[in-house]
């Protein structure tokens, strides 16, 4: 349905030959190409690899349901989007592992790409040279346990220079000609790679060499931001995060207790400001965008944020860019970060308080005051925005009912605190997530319940009733109880993952698919006898904020566990008991973790070490390094915000064509690529009015998606005057080269628009008819549609109404061409009025004529003729 995610001839993708590489890699996002394309990590190491010599680095997604299904019944096997080569034709593939559901994606493009699942199964045929498998990521580099069936090594922490180290090993061992399995070793001496095959699991769950030469415990890497990477891959179709994003900020130290990779991304780490203002220009004259966002765990912590905004926003402000921020401190908002943030019309402000009552915050470590929290929301009331998004957490270890209610009695509060007279009333968007104890957190010992969560719902769906202008979105109980059962799991979890796979599950966290998802993992869980485990997910298995109370472990039948769960054991000996992951270093000491989950029992609170004093939690080391922050610059004076020129100076009409790959980019992806080329070539477009004012680029009519035209229309409008060979060149170096440049004529500003002036269209078709006739029987059919005076057809409206219309009307010319392939040419008409006879149309005709199924191979549009004008483009 969107053939443009394969395409890989995207902007900034690079295309290496292949006999120039010694080492080929494949980044592979086990997501739709919306999400994976646009994915910060994904683009930053896809063009550092690039950039080593001899390394050739193309990219694959999960294929939308459509393609993967078109796969498999043509036995054809998963590509890259690049050379379309198979992935098993490569040296090794990389698989991002972000959260905990995420490996049956990886299980099933494995399984398109014709690739065994285990790395036992690839090591099991010697004169089978399959690639190397491994992941990365958040949910990899936290507990890989429960997926160490399926990865021949796992890369820990930051990937910038971890993956370039792997490239030369690569390299050096297929010169020496090295077996899979000595090149895994010698990869398990490089600190940050974890080979899985060289480890052993305990009874108690611990893992230990089962070999000499490799490190009892794995090293998680630390890599500096390198916003220079950021810049490249600006994809054709809209993408979830459509925009230029650069690291301001990698790490934090705020110490949130819940929050998983606060603790796996430590030390903080600032950019330098002027490496990433740099940045940020360069990479928007170049990609063509009119956003941008700064991205940091905590954005607002970048205490160089206010310069840096204002600074991109004065450098750019002829260009009408906005800026947008990911969930930010609502204690650190202030005037200064309500100034930068969107452009002419304000973009969505999203805060995170996670807990309603103070004691909540206090607990997990949260930082943040009832002052702070209506401190920040009143300035932003005061700044302009009616509506603010918050995010919420349930379940949360000691919470009470009077913490739950208390998220609607903060809403009703800041509402009340921020109306004043005049003022819209203050509307919310909130999220409730579910909590999920996460491993390398000091509330990875505690575990939640199902149960609870539906309850505490529903006490939440009570107090929401009764607050108007509050819309609310709660995260579904049955993926968070999945994460919570895999995310700290064991390897005995990997065959279950496996048949949840089988069973159906995958792209777990869509919706659509949840159903079908939660029943394959409830079944899998069932296959496994492992469903006491799961039972413990659902009535909670042990709550470390009343440790006397052993868990619910469900009925007698239920097998012991090899895991504190026993009435007889005291809370230390809970906390001392071996954990899936104790064998990998993150560099936070797991007494800290026991000491910090202490001061959360007493609502005690740490400080940010990165403005205070140190917390003592180990990482600052050697191996680690320390925190780093930039103080802030003087913020520069504002020097307006953009103004749209809507001076209509000169209208310049393109005649252009659409070929190869760019046929299957869509009319509104053309559109926004036209927007994004014309930003890049600096070319003086004129904007129109409005509350969100729009460049005036303006099609004639829309191409159908895979149609090929030589005489598409495009109107340009401009604040300056331009010589139209000039403005003809500036354009083409900057279009891809299947949408060539035939004429571009000055017209005047008062003339109709190429939409008005449309008023007929040529068309060659290729057809085939499900018996082939012959070229007589075509001729006849031919010659019996021109007669005809009447063949109906039912439309259907925008409004959905149905209406008959007489295509004969519409048709102007009809002849048949050639027989091999069959091809008619034909010119109707093209009004926007809606008067127009598409090349669907004709096909009806011919098999309401022929009595037969007309197949519709190709479209090529060959002319746009303008009403009142002779001189038309054909190429």
């Amino acid at each position: 349905m969107k053939p443009a995610r394969y395409l890989g001839n995207e902007l900034g993708a690079v295309h290496k030959p292949w006999e120039s590489a010694n080492v080929r890699w494949v980044l592979t996002y086990p997501e739709i190409y919306e999400v994976g394309a646009s994915n910060l990590g994904h683009i930053i190491l896809y063009n550092i690899l690039n950039a080593q010599p001899r390394q050739l680095c193309d990219r694959a997604y999960l294929p939308a349901l459509d393609l993967a299904t078109k796969l498999r019944d043509t036995n054809t096997s998963l590509f890259a989007v690049e050379s379309k080569r198979p992935l098993i034709d490569y040296d090794i593939l990389g698989f991002s592992l972000s959260y905990e559901l995420g490996a049956t994606n990886i299980l099933e493009m494995l399984d398109l790409a014709n690739i065994p699942l285990t790395w036992a199964e690839r090591a099991m045929d010697p004169n089978k040279s399959y690639p190397l498998i491994f992941a990365g990521g958040q949910t990899a580099t936290s507990n890989p346990e429960p997926y160490a069936d399926f990865f021949d090594f796992v890369a820990l922490g930051d990937g910038e220079e971890l993956l370039s180290e792997i490239g030369l090993i690569l390299e050096e061992g297929k010169a020496a000609g090295l077996s899979r399995e000595a090149l895994l070793l010698d990869l398990a001496q490089v600190p940050g790679v974890y080979v899985p095959q060289f480890y052993d699991m305990a009874d108690d769950g611990s893992v230990h060499p089962n070999r000499p030469g490799v490190p009892k415990r794995i090293l998680r890497r630390v890599a500096d931001p390198m916003p220079e990477y950021s810049i490249g891959l600006v994809p054709y179709v809209q993408t979830v995060h459509d925009r230029l994003t650069v690291e301001v900020r990698r790490g934090c130290t705020r110490g949130c207790r819940f929050c998983q990779p606060g603790m796996l991304t430590r030390p903080a780490r600032d950019v330098d400001p002027e490496q990433v203002v740099n940045a940020i220009e360069k990479g928007m004259r170049e990609t063509g965008y009119n956003e941008f966002s700064l991205l940091s765990l905590s954005c607002s912590d970048y205490l160089a944020l206010p310069a840096v905004g204002m600074e991109i926003k004065n450098r750019l402000q002829d260009q009408n860019i906005s800026l947008s921020l990911p969930s930010q401190r609502v204690d650190r908002f202030d005037e200064n970060i309500a100034n930068i943030i969107g452009g002419t019309r304000k973009t969505g402000l999203t805060f995170a308080p996670e807990a309603g009552t103070q004691r909540m915050r206090d607990i997990i470590n949260k930082g943040l005051t009832n002052e702070e929290l209506l401190r920040g929301i009143k300035t932003a009331c005061e700044q302009g925005w009616s509506k603010v998004k918050l995010y919420f957490m349930i379940g949360l270890p000691g919470e009470t009912d009077a913490d739950v209610i208390g998220i609607a009695e903060t809403l009703r509060w800041l509402r009340r605190e921020c109306q004043a007279q005049g003022r819209k009333r203050l509307n919310f968007n909130v999220t409730i997530s579910n909590f999920t104890p996460k491993p390398h957190t000091p509330f990875q010992w505690h575990s939640v319940s199902t149960t609870e969560f539906k309850r505490k719902r529903e006490l939440l769906f009570a107090e929401f009733r009764q607050i108007r202008g509050v819309k609310v979105n709660f995260t579904d109980v049955r993926i968070s109880a999945m994460e919570d059962f895999v995310g700290r799991g064991d390897r005995r979890l990997s065959p279950v993952v496996r048949r949840a796979w089988e069973l159906g599950a995958g792209m777990d966290s869509w919706w659509e698919n949840l159903d079908k998802a939660f029943q394959a993992w409830t079944d899998a869980i069932e296959e496994a006898n492992l469903t006491w485990k799961y039972r413990q997910v659902e009535t909670g298995e042990w709550n470390i904020f009343d440790p006397s109370t052993p868990a619910e472990a469900g009925d007698a039948s239920t097998p012991t566990p090899q895991h504190p769960n026993s009435e007889l054991e005291t809370q230390d000996s809970k906390l001392d008991f071996p954990l899936p992951w104790d064998h990998l270093d993150t560099g936070i000491d797991k007494q800290w973790l026991k000491d910090d989950l202490q001061r959360a029992l007493e609502a005690a609170t740490v400080p940010d070490c990165a403005f205070e004093g140190c917390s003592h939690c180990g990482v600052c080391s050697i191996d680690f390094g320390h925190n780093v922050v930039v103080p802030p610059p003087e913020i520069p004076e504002f020097s307006g915000h953009f103004v749209p020129n809507k001076d209509r100076v000169q209208r310049l009409r393109v005649w252009f064509g659409k070929q190869g790959d760019m046929s299957l980019v869509s009319h509104l992806d053309l559109l926004r690529l036209f927007d994004r080329v014309v930003r890049r070539s600096q070319i003086p477009i004129a904007f129109t009015g409005g509350f969100h004012p729009g460049p005036r680029i303006a099609p004639a009519n829309a191409l159908a998606l895979g149609a090929t035209s030589n005489c598409e229309i495009v109107d340009f409008e401009l604040t300056q005057m331009m010589e139209v060979d000039q403005f003809r060149q500036t354009l083409a170096e900057c279009l891809p080269a299947d949408i060539p440049i035939y004429r571009v004529d000055a017209i005047e500003l008062s003339d109709p628009s190429a939409t008005q002036a449309v008023h007929q269209a040529e068309y060659l078709l290729t057809i085939a008819s499900q018996e082939s006739g012959t070229s007589e029987q075509w001729q006849g059919w031919i010659d019996q549609i021109k007669a005809a005076t009447e063949i109906n057809f039912e439309h259907t409206t925008k409004s959905g109404k149905k209406r008959v219309v007489n295509l004969c009307d519409r048709l102007l010319e009809l002849e048949l061409t050639q027989m091999e392939p069959v091809s008619v040419r034909y010119v109707g008409t093209c009004c926007n009025d809606g008067n127009i006879l598409r090349p669907e149309h004709l096909i009806f005709m011919l098999e309401k004529i022929s009595d037969q199924a007309i197949e519709l191979r190709h479209i090529h549009r060959q002319r746009l003729i303008l009403q009142h004008q002779t001189d038309t483009v054909a190429i």
